[in-house]
């Protein structure tokens, strides 16, 4: 059986280290860029299956560059990976893209996260609370796990 690909985009190396091992686990990460105009031309050149992409990044941001790809290829799952805790931010970013992952918790969500979208799912890591009262606008603090 084939394995999903995955362009994966990150600007910190170490960061990008460790993230292109975790989702080589269990996809094949066809490129590891470190900008948001990087990512777009790698995923026109690769066409992979997903992106998973760091939404702060200089020049164009991770979000930006979801909004350029999904122009092109709507409906191409795209999991944001991010230290922001931010309900604000995880909307706007669920608005582009299926999924948001927190980095503090890749370990442990990432693979799931890229599966579940791939699955033509959405995913929302657990510490934000459910997708459905985030996407509702109303606060996503009071869920506790």
């Amino acid at each position: 059986m084939n394995r999903a690909t995955v362009v994966l985009a990150e600007d910190h190396p170490p960061i990008a280290e460790q993230l292109r091992e975790l989702l080589g686990e269990a996809f094949d990460v066809l490129a590891v860029v470190a900008h948001g105009e990087a990512l777009v031309k790698a995923a026109r050149r690769l066409r992979p299956d997903a992106i998973v992409t760091d939404i702060s990044m200089p020049g164009m941001d991770g979000m930006q560059a979801a909004r350029e790809l999904l122009w092109d290829r709507p409906g191409l799952p795209v999991v944001f990976i991010t230290v922001h805790d931010d309900a604000t931010l995880a909307r706007a970013a669920l608005s582009i893209g299926k999924g948001y992952v927190l980095k503090a918790s890749a370990g442990d969500e990432l693979i799931d996260a890229v599966r579940l979208v791939l699955q033509g799912g959405q995913f929302l890591s657990p510490a934000l609370g459910r997708f459905e009262t985030l996407m509702d606008g109303r606060s996503a603090s009071g869920d506790s796990h």
